[in-house]
This record gives C-alpha cells, structure tokens and sequence, in this order.
C-alpha cells in the first residue's frame, strides 16, 4: 500500500511538473501566428515590399508559423483600409501596412473610412525624400526655389507621387516654411518616379520629390541636381544637405508601419507585438534594410500610436492649407 501511494504520489509530481512547464512556455510556442497581411496596393510598390519582406523575414525567424499577403490597391491604400476595417474587426491574425501616404489618402479621398479604429503595432521604416531640379535649372540651392517659391509659389511646377501622399505633403510643407502661398501650391501628380522625371528632364516641371533612392541614378549621372533632404540628418555618404541645415525648419520622411485589426483582445495585440519586435530586431531584417536602402525607423506600439496621432494632425494641416482637406 506505502509503494502504491508513492508512486501516485511521483506520477502526480510529474504531472504537476509538466502542466508548469508547459504554462510557462510562451505563448507563440504554444499557438503560433499564421498571419494575412493586406498589403493596400499593388504588387511592385513600397507597401507591398515591406508586407512581402515582413513575411521573408518573420518566417524565417519562427515569429509566424505562416505569413500570407494579399495585395488590395486603389485610392491610396483606402480600399485596402475599408476592407480590413470592415472585415477583420477582432481577428488578431490579420495586420495592414501602411505609412503617411495613407493618412493622406484618407483625407483627400473623403474616405468614409478611417485609421481611428485599427490597433498601431509598430512604425516599421522610413525613407528620406530629396527635392530636386533639372541639371539646367537657375535655381542652384533650396533658397532659390525658396525665393521663387515667395514670389509666385504658383508658378513653381512641382512633380511627385500621388496626391495628397508624402511627396505633396513635402511640396506644401516647403511653400509654406519659404512664405509661399499654399493655396496656389502647383503639384502635378505621377503614378511613378519614371513619368515625374521625364517631366523634369522635359523641361516641363520646375521641381521633384521622391524617395532618394528613386532618383539617385540620375542624379549621380548629372541629370539631376539634388537640392535637399526631407530627413533629420544626412544619408551616409551622400553629399545632399537637408532642409534643416539651409534654414528651411522642416522634417519628413516616407515612413511605413504596421497595424492589427479593431477591437482586437490585449492578449492578441501583445502577441503581434511581440511577433513583429522579434522581426525587425533579426540580422535578417538588418539585411533587409541594407538591400532595400531603409532606414530603421522602429517605434513599438505605444510609442507608434502617440506618433501617428500626431502625424495625422500635421497631414491635415498641411493638406487643409493646400485645399485638399477641410
């Protein structure tokens, strides 16, 4: 009787033993994420290039067990927002990129829907804009198209991406520092960098913006004068000064992040969140970023959330000035 009570007693100390371990393994362990990111424009795009590294990397390194991305495009990135609103309220299995464009979007389409109800995970990257002008152009320093800017803001032809997206956001944010008139803000918007330049070398535009990187060939080549940055500081070899430097106090960058669906529970955000810093804090991420030409712009969730709030006042106010917002 004493052998029998004893080996109960072992089998139930073993028993306890592992329902420990096992509740103190974490939880990703236990129930791995298998992830759909909606990726809110076409296939090609800066959007779809971090949603398709983001599932490179987070399988990779075992922070999602399965990562699918699905491409919904139009209105800069709005539909793609009404449908995850709509359609994935709760489901902490599902994660949107997005960046400033969208804030844009939003308002410049009247998009009944909005970012208020999703859940900020994590400010993922930033790219740095770079003003620029033809190689032949009079205005050889940001003060020159300050001053033309002042003059008759309206006859400084500006080319960019789509309206209302980070690069007219810039446009409006340097009239307005240069004592331009917003109102009169002159900005034709291009689906790619390609048609943007050919305007320029055409003689036909007065200014660009793009994402450095964009038109860093042709400026090598000499076809175009970079005259500065949108970013707090310099790019790492690259002889372009920023905004800030020349006295124009402006900042800006193209940035990109990550948000779960609304209404989502504490415990499925904070495994998102988990998930995603696990990501962007890989040697694979790191190389990511180098390939892509990236910065890491990294703010996890609370700290992302405060941001765009704040991000989202100042699009508005921009585009409010420009007419393209009330």
């Amino acid at each position: 009787m004493f052998r029998k009570n004893r080996f109960f007693g072992r089998a139930a100390q073993a028993i306890s033993l592992g329902v420990a371990i096992a509740a103190s393994m974490p939880a990703m362990a236990q129930n791995p994420l298998e992830l759909k990111i909606i990726a809110p424009a076409a296939p090609g795009g800066g959007w779809d290039g971090a949603s398709r590294s983001l599932q490179q990397v987070m399988v990779a390194t075992g922070a999602a067990k399965s990562v699918q991305v699905v491409n919904v495009p139009g209105a800069g990135g709005t539909v793609g927002l009404a449908q995850f609103v709509n359609g994935a309220s709760g489901d902490g299995n599902q994660v949107m990129v997005m960046g400033i464009t969208m804030l844009g979007a939003v308002l410049t389409n009247k998009s009944p829907v909005t970012l208020d109800t999703v859940t900020p995970i994590a400010r993922l990257t930033a790219d740095p804009l770079v003003v620029v002008v033809p190689a032949n152009s009079p205005h050889k320093t940001i003060k020159d198209l300050a001053a033309a800017l002042k003059s008759d803001t309206s006859k400084v032809v500006w080319a960019g991406g789509s309206a209302g997206g980070a690069d007219h956001i810039l446009a409006g944010l340097v009239a307005k520092a240069a004592g331009g008139d917003t109102g009169k803000l002159n900005y034709v918007p291009f689906s790619g960098g390609g048609e943007a330049l050919a305007e320029m070398l055409g003689g036909r535009v007065t200014a660009g913006i793009s994402g450095y990187n964009e038109f860093e060939s042709m400026i090598k080549a000499g076809k175009l004068r970079a005259l500065a940055l949108s970013s707090g500081q310099r790019l790492a070899g690259v002889n372009v000064p920023t905004l800030k430097e020349q006295g124009m106090d402006v900042e800006l960058v193209n940035w990109r992040g990550i948000v779960g669906a609304p209404h989502i529970t504490a415990e499925q955000r904070k495994a998102l969140t988990t998930a995603v810093e696990k990501t962007v804090k890989s040697p694979e991420w790191a190389k990511i970023l180098k390939t892509r030409g990236w910065d890491d712009a990294y703010l996890p969730a609370d700290q992302f959330t405060a941001f765009m709030k704040a991000d989202q006042a100042r699009v508005k106010e921009v585009l409010t000035s420009i007419g393209l917002a009330k």
